[in-house]
């Protein structure tokens, strides 16, 4: 063995479990939806409100009338975290 190998310092892994859930928090992100033409890839900006995003699909669909077909995007914010150990 080296004196580096003898030197180097060890790695120490801990095993915990983690939590994952929305995150509900009085600071967190706005849950916010958008939508896209599957047909153009044209789209509408996040918005809070669902109806807003979708009424801007009619509008587009109005548009352009061969463009039937569209995703909904969702963005929904996350809190991850490590529970201490008993």
């Amino acid at each position: 063995m080296t004196e580096e190998q003898r030197t180097r310092p060890k790695t120490v892994y801990r095993f915990a479990r983690w939590t994952l859930q929305p995150d509900r928090e009085p600071d967190a992100e706005p849950i916010t939806y958008a939508m896209q033409c599957a047909v153009c890839g044209e789209g509408s900006q996040p918005e809070e409100d669902l109806a807003e995003a979708q009424t801007w699909t009619f509008r587009h669909a109005g548009r352009h009338p061969s463009h039937h077909t569209y995703r909904e995007t969702i963005t929904r914010p996350w809190r991850a975290w490590m529970e201490r150990p008993g």
